[in-house]
């Protein structure tokens, strides 16, 4: 099975960290943030495709070094046009089947990726008070997903979107359009999916999103433990 590190953001809310490193590579308790990754992703996972842009070259590099997976792929995203173009970019590269993708920037326990991947389609969920701050999962009577919304102006508790997604080849089937934001959003594949078939909302036990300075601070002494295999 192939895992999609989305890898090609600019970073800005991580300056001045980012400013001569790209967020993937940012040291959280003396290990890059993407060796975390690696190393959390499930054992049917044999090859990773990283997507990158700014400051690709360090992330090729470093993949260059990296000891947990022999074979990979470093794809640049020429333009940056959003996560759901950077998934296409990786399509002709893809090994037939299911395939993970994640953020590149993002903490995830071991063992919630092991149970998304043994979906046949997926997303890891996480409930929040804050939901106007996340792209938001709603349900449908039987617990799956019926779509994905950004930032809905509702009160919480709801499900947030995690960035952990497992999809069957047949998404790129669907056409993307562009967002509001002006980009090709993930998201809108994974709507689009829910609407044809069935795919799995997991709630999942370990989360850390490390996307400003002050996240990036507090992972230096957070419990990691959860990030390892069979815990």
């Amino acid at each position: 099975m192939d895992a999609i590190l989305l890898a090609a953001g600019l970073g800005t809310r991580l300056r001045p960290h980012t400013l001569t490193k790209p967020k993937p590579l940012l040291p959280v308790q003396g290990k890059p943030i993407l060796e975390w990754i690696l190393g959390a992703l499930p054992p049917p996972v044999d090859r990773v495709l990283v997507v990158v842009n700014y400051l690709g070259e360090q992330i090729q590099e470093f993949m260059s070094r990296q000891k947990f997976f022999p074979h990979y792929e470093v794809i640049r995203q020429e333009l940056p046009r959003g996560t759901g173009d950077a998934l296409r970019s990786c399509q002709s590269q893809l090994q037939p089947g299911k395939f993970l993708v994640l953020n590149g920037d993002d903490l995830f326990g071991a063992n919630d990726l092991a149970r998304l991947a043994e979906t046949e389609a997926g997303v890891l969920v996480k409930e929040v008070e804050d939901p106007c701050n996340f792209g938001v999962a709603f349900l449908k009577g039987d617990g799956s997903l019926e779509k994905m919304v950004e930032k809905p102006k509702i009160q919480g508790p709801a499900l947030a979107n995690t960035g952990a997604y497992l999809f069957p080849q047949s998404i790129f089937h669907f056409p993307l359009e562009l967002s509001a934001r002006g980009e090709f959003e993930i998201t809108d594949y994974l709507s689009r999916l829910a609407r044809e078939s069935r795919v799995e909302a997991i709630p999942l036990s370990f989360w850390f999103p490390i996307g400003t300075v002050e996240a990036l601070e507090k992972a230096q002494t957070a419990d990691l433990t959860l990030l390892r295999r069979d815990n």
